[in-house]
């Protein structure tokens, strides 16, 4: 699998850093690849666009 470069804001960045010491990954970017996963899965099984955006309005992803 190949890797990309993310850039985050610096404070959002020392956050996901604490969070992942705080939840035993091993890093920041497992934390993140984790948590992205996980969003992924939820959008996951969708039949249409339509059907992507109503569910990430449910998640406050977008209004």
């Amino acid at each position: 699998m190949g890797k990309a470069k993310v850039k985050l804001d610096k404070n959002l960045l020392e956050k996901v850093k604490k969070y992942a010491e705080i939840s035993g990954y091993t890093s920041a970017e497992e934390f993140i690849s984790h948590c992205l996963e996980k969003e992924i899965t939820q959008l996951d099984g969708a039949d249409s666009e339509e059907e992507v955006k109503k569910k990430l309005k449910g998640l406050g992803y977008i209004s």
